[in-house]
């Protein structure tokens, strides 16, 4: 199948336990795909059951990308994968296919489609200067200053409001540059990033629940399952590594983090089911905000009995009559 040189890749999103691996390889069966895990936790090894990774027969069946690549003792981040997932989208286009990118990890789907906000983290020293500044002078004067340095932020800032003014500064401090710059860089990305989706460079079908109890019924029925297969073996398995903590972010990762605590006597091990079914509703809770401020995506019902074939029934509209662009 030839594929229009518009349509970059498929992207399928979805909360937790929405069925997207199931939708991903009934996608992969009909059309020639590579897949590209779009996920902070399938990224590590040693860490399968908690993260509901692909079986080894589905990753046989379809390549995957971006699965088992790094050490949960070594973090893995946006900038990473928006690196990696461009050079695999060239790759895998190069040799006739067609990229598929699925997952949940919204920060990177937003990262690659809208780019990485180039502006500088926040500071500790910088803060606690500006704070000091601050009680001596007062926020007016701050915000008088920052007037000077950066007239466009300031403008729509109250002389009073000091947690924006402190960031306004803070990052001219850091970077020597206003604010108001790196607003309007991101701005140019969002409005060339929303060009791309509206011609089809990159389509983007979400599955959504209509109920939420649908959804909070699977993700409850797929925690009792990784407890069933020998969940809290695997932790008990990178616990005794004896170089890992619970601060790393594979560790914070959602189960994880509540076995390991389970397990060093924060809570009793019979609150670990009703933590983890909890943790992991609010991690789907999040997920959907995300995907309700990305306004290109295609919403299907995934609680709907006929979701995989509504699925199927978009790539292939997708494909067919995406706009034609020879270059």
């Amino acid at each position: 199948m030839a594929f229009s040189p518009s349509v970059k890749y498929l992207a399928l999103a979805g909360p937790t336990a929405a069925g997207k691996t199931a939708a991903a390889m009934a996608i992969a069966r009909e059309h020639p795909v590579e897949i590209i895990s779009v996920d902070s936790a399938l990224v590590y090894r040693g860490m399968d059951i908690g993260t509901a990774k692909p079986s080894a027969l589905e990753m046989a069946e379809v390549p995957h990308h971006l699965i088992n690549i790094r050490d949960p003792l070594h973090p893995y981040s946006a900038a990473e994968f928006v690196k990696d997932a461009q050079l695999l989208i060239a790759d895998i286009t190069a040799r006739g296919k067609l990229p598929l990118l699925v997952g949940g990890t919204m920060l990177y789907f937003k990262a690659l489609t809208e780019g990485l906000d180039p502006m500088p983290a926040a500071n500790a020293e910088v803060r606690a200067a500006l704070e000091l500044e601050a009680q001596a002078q007062g926020w007016p004067a701050m915000h008088a200053a920052l007037a000077v340095v950066d007239p466009v932020t300031a403008a729509r800032l109250a002389p009073a409001d000091s947690q924006r003014i402190q960031r306004a500064l803070e990052v001219y401090r850091l970077s020597g540059l206003p604010l108001s710059h790196f607003h309007a860089a991101k701005n140019a990305i969002k409005t060339e990033a929303a060009h791309a989706d509206s011609t089809g460079a990159g389509a983007l079908i979400s599955l959504e629940p209509e109920q939420r109890s649908w959804l909070h019924e699977r993700i409850a029925q797929r925690f009792d399952a990784m407890l069933a297969q020998g969940f809290l073996d695997e932790v008990h398995v990178l616990r005794a590594r004896g170089d890992l903590n619970p601060d790393l972010p594979s560790m914070r990762c959602v189960g994880y983090r509540q076995a390991w605590e389970a397990m060093d006597g924060v809570f009793s091990m019979t609150e670990l089911r009703d933590r983890g079914i909890f943790a992991t509703r609010q991690l789907a809770k999040r997920q959907m905000t995300w995907l309700r401020s990305m306004p290109h995506r295609h919403v299907v019902a995934c609680d709907h009995p006929d979701a995989l074939a509504q699925v199927l029934r978009h790539v292939h509209e997708t494909l067919n009559t995406a706009p034609q662009h020879h270059r």
